[in-house]
């Protein structure tokens, strides 16, 4: 009840009466006065006046599944979030939460990770209070072998809802899962699929994102950065996520229809850092080198070689890299 009454709260521009309340959520008088006393000790300030109601005049600066899901506007995506003020990896936590029946489109968010995941089992930094780590869980009803595209579908999400929150930000993608930021790092997405070779049972999609941190350790200093760094305010967390959300259910639901990304090609390749450039292809087969010119209809990245051919690189466990560095 308490992120619906505080979604009333939020909604009205007046006060809203205590017996409305009451007769909204079936309770009594106490049980909305015990609600209204949790909201306030997290922070919320809500005015009470004799006779008029409550009134909510300010929020805190928090993202716990109350705030998020008293927010939201989409119609699955974000709509049920578990939050964990601390956590392994959100996406363990989520992949758990699948077997236990967790419906599609519910969202683990956590205040801080001790176990954050990157892609090859790199660790992921997760310092408390400041970033944002997520994991949204997916049933999909397509084949196992679309799943790796849905990487480019939430980096898509993330860079349209920062470019939409902060215009004044230069916002790119490097191919396939890497948000950046006047090209230094500021997202990192990580997809894992629970699957048989027929049928997928759920993917669960996490998201890292560095939204307030100021400092980062001396080993990737060079290439990452926040959005407090590279904007100089402190920024709304919750507003990104739900953002987020919003705009991943308007591509998912593009993608599920023509069950590729060619409804947004065009849109990715204008992030798209690489594009254009002399790139690095870091193949277990063997490395070669090419020009990146933007990706197909599979969200396959096309390649121009030397020779005059081109080469379609699936993600996976492949890495492209900028011939001197990062990008």
């Amino acid at each position: 009840m308490k992120a619906e009454l505080l979604r009333e709260l939020r909604t009205s521009t007046d006060y809203v009466s205590g017996q409305s309340l009451c007769e909204k959520f079936g309770v009594s008088r106490t049980a909305v006065w015990k609600v209204i006393g949790q909201l306030r000790a997290e922070g919320y300030d809500i005015e009470a006046v004799t006779n008029r109601g409550y009134r909510l005049c300010s929020y805190p600066d928090i993202i716990s599944g109350c705030e998020l899901m008293s927010r939201i506007n989409t119609e699955w995506a974000g709509r049920k979030v578990y939050f964990r003020k601390e956590t392994g990896s959100t996406n363990d936590d989520a992949k758990y939460l699948a077997e236990e029946g967790m419906d599609h489109g519910s969202l683990v968010v956590a205040e801080k990770q001790t176990e954050g995941k990157g892609r090859r089992g790199r660790v992921w930094e997760s310092p408390a209070g400041d970033n944002i780590y997520m994991s949204l869980l997916l049933r999909p009803d397509f084949s196992p072998d679309k799943a790796s595209m849905l990487t480019l579908l939430m980096a898509l999400a993330v860079a349209d809802t920062i470019s939409q929150l902060h215009p004044e930000l230069k916002v790119g993608i490097k191919w396939p899962n890497d948000v950046l930021i006047n090209d230094h790092k500021v997202c990192g997405i990580l997809t894992e699929m629970n699957a048989e070779p027929d049928c997928i049972h759920d993917v669960v999609i996490g998201v890292g994102i560095n939204v307030n941190q100021t400092e980062f350790p001396e080993e990737i200093r060079k290439t990452a950065t926040s959005l407090r760094l590279e904007k100089g305010d402190h920024i709304d967390r919750a507003a990104l996520i739900l953002g987020i959300m919003e705009m991943f259910e308007y591509y998912y639901g593009m993608f599920v229809e023509h069950q590729d990304v060619s409804a947004f090609v065009s849109v990715y390749d204008g992030y798209l850092v690489n594009r254009g450039k002399e790139v690095r292809v870091l193949d277990p087969k063997g490395e070669y080198t090419g020009i990146a010119e933007g990706i197909n209809d599979s969200g396959a990245l096309i390649v121009n070689l030397p020779d005059g051919s081109a080469k379609a690189v699936s993600s996976g466990e492949v890495s492209v890299r900028g011939i001197y560095g990062y990008i």
